[in-house]
């Protein structure tokens, strides 16, 4: 591969980031293993009045209340009553209003979809990570599928209504969640999560090793979805990886969300990048 070649893998693309680690530390082996804490900056500082009103809470299912009725007045996110809508215009009533709920969802229907792309665009804005792959592989740019994850990640039909501000916020409320009730720990290393992914393209994100000798290391999109039973990741894929993944990555876990959120109920939502990983044909 040439030098010019090289620079056209995404992979290779260095973004600056709003969390003060270096994009390719972020996305490294050696990151994965060694995780120090992330904080997307400006976020706790600018929403403090939701923080302070957390640490009253007692119980995650107390916080969790606090957090959404907090974001549906901040982001107008609760349905209007009567006698509001009839202060409004037609095309008022109508808005679409983006949410993290709507957005979550989305993706728990199709990771590849228009909800899928905006995460990955958030990622790519907030951590630096660029994608690998949005409805086909990101290999190369430009090209049709880079052309066509824009077009997605910046449409206003779910990139409107300050959604990126929404998934700052979700992160900082996952991450002061793990680390105040350690609702997912169940060992002394409180700094990962021992989790797992089905798949069907795992040769195709080989990075090294073989897979027959099980232990090998992979890349994986910039956001992705693990399970917390290799039972419940065998449902999506003839591949199960065990995976270590970082607390300090999590965006998303069962119980830290009211209602329905995420399509499975062992679902984990998580940033990506290069994993040593424990593989095994299902």
């Amino acid at each position: 591969m040439t030098n010019d070649d090289e620079q056209d893998q995404p992979h290779r693309w260095y973004s600056t980031n709003l969390v003060g680690v270096p994009a390719p530390l972020l996305s490294s082996v050696a990151f994965n293993t060694n995780p120090v804490p992330l904080a997307i900056a400006g976020t706790r500082e600018t929403y403090g009045g939701l923080f302070a009103l957390l640490q009253r809470s007692q119980n995650l299912t107390e916080a969790r209340d606090m957090f959404v009725h907090y974001l549906a007045i901040a982001f107008g996110l609760r349905k209007p009553e009567p006698h509001e809508l009839a202060g409004l215009g037609a095309a008022e009533q109508r808005r679409w209003r983006s949410s993290w709920r709507k957005l979550l969802q989305g993706w728990g229907m199709d990771a590849n979809g228009h909800a899928g792309a905006v995460l990955k665009g958030w990622a790519e804005s907030r951590f630096g990570l660029v994608p690998i792959f949005h409805k086909a592989p990101l290999a190369r740019f430009p090209s049709e599928a880079w052309v066509g994850y824009m077009q997605e990640k910046a449409a206003s039909r779910l990139n409107n209504n300050n959604i990126y501000q929404q998934l700052d916020l979700l992160f900082e409320f996952s991450q002061w969640a793990l680390r105040r009730f350690q609702p997912l720990s169940d060992s002394a290393d409180s700094r990962h999560l021992r989790l797992w992914r089905g798949s069907n393209q795992v040769e195709e994100q080989l990075v090294a090793g073989r897979l027959k000798d099980r232990c090998c290391t992979i890349r994986l999109n910039n956001v992705v979805s693990f399970s917390l039973s290799a039972e419940a990741a065998s449902c999506f894929g003839d591949w199960v990886i065990e995976v270590q993944v970082p607390a300090t990555k999590v965006l998303v876990f069962p119980g830290l969300l009211p209602g329905h959120v995420l399509q499975g109920e062992q679902e984990v939502l998580a940033l990506g990048g290069n994993y040593e990983v424990v593989a095994r044909y299902a």
